[in-house]
């Protein structure tokens, strides 16, 4: 009994410094961009403390997945509850990917985007470029755009063959999923941030531990206080969460200000752009808080301010990884029990794509769109709706996932491949929409998955 007061004093006491927190970072995002816009050269030079920062991030995410998913399989009490939770957290992540990617189809078809908003210079220019292979021309765009070397973006399309035509189908990406559910070697997986053969191991290691009773008593308690001060190791980083995110912001957004291309290219494809916001808006704002209010019957958009710290985090790291620590800490805080928040959002984070998804769609309708000569019918969208959904929840094989899966989009309709650098200017700054989105809709599955769990015993 008298752990309990400490607990509920010190959760009371954490809510105030939480919302001064998302302010702090709300403005160190407006501030960030004005100071681009203004000074991009000042802004652009503030990467180092931007990656000292998202390096951070990405450093605790290894052992905090580890430890948070064994801490949720271990809180069920016996392996044999976790099937319906499991169930129904698959299930939402199709659902809802599925829904998305309907949603970027619908609006893609109302607005079209690509029937006369593009100019046919730019058109002629971006097939003139790919005039070589349309590997080595993504990779071009594609480093340009980023900032890694070719050799780094061409690590990242290894998986698609050589040759002067590329013919990416889906099967690569199950065949990506099925080799990653597990590992050769589990420390190697986790120096590279391959997060699901991890998860993998953490279920069926805790699933076996729930089957051990005292003989583990140890191992649980050790595991459970490592979860505690890894938690604890966030709360004290996002200390300096808006000094890291401005910088991350500033630099992102002077770089494309410092070019001077990015207004440029956002004129010629603005339609698009806004498009696919006007989709994701959808999405986040309608359909995940409906899904939200049927299964729970409470205000979604008060649980979306409860996750405006994580979600304002997505949006500066652009990674649903990084992301995840401040993700876990703000659903618990938005009273989802820890249970579910530790078994849903690692995975959630992993193979849940929604705003990826809904992206992909929308951009294969807009290419066929603006490129001369092709008009994709109902059924070829249904291939394009399909292809998107299944490659979105089973990109997780592939490093960079959204450069590759939006090949196999384009590639499953006979799309030319090298009208993708139509889109690739603005895909950065699409990516962090996109990342707040699935920020969200794992969150989302947590609060929804709660309602299946198994009473604790």
């Amino acid at each position: 009994m008298s752990d309990d007061a400490p607990q509920s004093q010190t959760k009371s006491d954490d809510k105030p410094h939480g919302n001064w927190l998302t302010y702090a970072i709300f403005l160190s995002i407006v501030a960030a961009i004005a100071l681009a816009l203004i000074r991009p050269h000042w802004a652009a030079s503030l990467e180092i403390g931007g990656e000292v920062f998202l390096r951070m991030l990405k450093m605790i995410v290894v052992p905090l997945v580890f430890t948070s998913v064994m801490c949720g399989v271990l809180g069920m009490g016996d392996v044999r509850k976790l099937g319906r939770p499991g169930a129904a957290a698959i299930g939402y992540y199709v659902v809802t990917t599925a829904l998305a990617v309907v949603v970027g189809l619908i609006v893609v078809n109302v607005v079209q985007p690509g029937k006369g908003t593009v100019d046919q210079a730019a058109l002629a220019k971006v097939k003139s470029e790919g005039q070589g292979t349309p590997k080595a021309k993504i990779t071009q765009s594609i480093a340009e755009s980023s900032g890694l070397s070719e050799e780094e973006v061409n690590g990242v399309l290894a998986s698609l063959p050589p040759g002067e035509t590329v013919q990416p189908e889906i099967s690569t990406i199950f065949k990506n999923l099925v080799l990653m559910l597990v590992t050769d070697n589990l420390f190697v997986s986790a120096a590279k941030t391959q997060l699901l053969p991890i998860i993998v191991f953490a279920i069926v290691f805790a699933g076996m531990l729930t089957t051990m009773h005292e003989d583990v008593t140890s191992i649980t308690r050790l595991i459970t206080q490592a979860n505690t001060a890894l938690m604890r190791f966030v709360m004290l980083l996002m200390h300096f969460a808006p000094l890291g995110i401005f910088c991350l912001v500033a630099s992102r957004f002077g770089e494309a200000q410092a070019n001077g291309k990015f207004l440029q290219e956002l004129s010629q494809i603005g339609w698009y752009f806004g498009t696919v916001l006007g989709g994701l808006a959808i999405h986040a704002f309608i359909t995940l808080p409906a899904i939200y209010y049927l299964v729970r019957r409470e205000n979604p958009y008060r649980y979306l301010l409860a996750m405006s710290q994580a979600l304002l985090t997505a949006f500066s790291t652009a990674s649903s990884s990084a992301t995840l620590p401040v993700t876990l800490e703000c659903s618990e805080q938005a009273g989802v029990s820890k249970r579910s928040t530790e078994f849903v959002v690692p995975l959630g984070a992993t193979i849940n794509m929604d705003g990826t998804a809904l992206y992909e769609a929308a951009a294969a309708i807009f290419i066929a769109q603006a490129a001369p000569g092709f008009d994709l019918d109902f059924w070829q969208q249904v291939i394009v709706a399909v292809t998107a959904t299944l490659a979105a929840i089973g990109a997780a094989g592939i490093p960079e996932a959204g450069l590759v899966t939006m090949l196999i989009v384009l590639n499953a309709v006979g799309l030319p491949l090298e009208y993708m650098g139509l889109i690739l200017s603005v895909d950065w700054l699409l990516d962090r929409f996109r990342t707040t989105v699935n920020v969200f809709g794992d969150s989302i599955g947590a609060a929804v998955v709660e309602k299946t769990l198994p009473d604790a015993g």
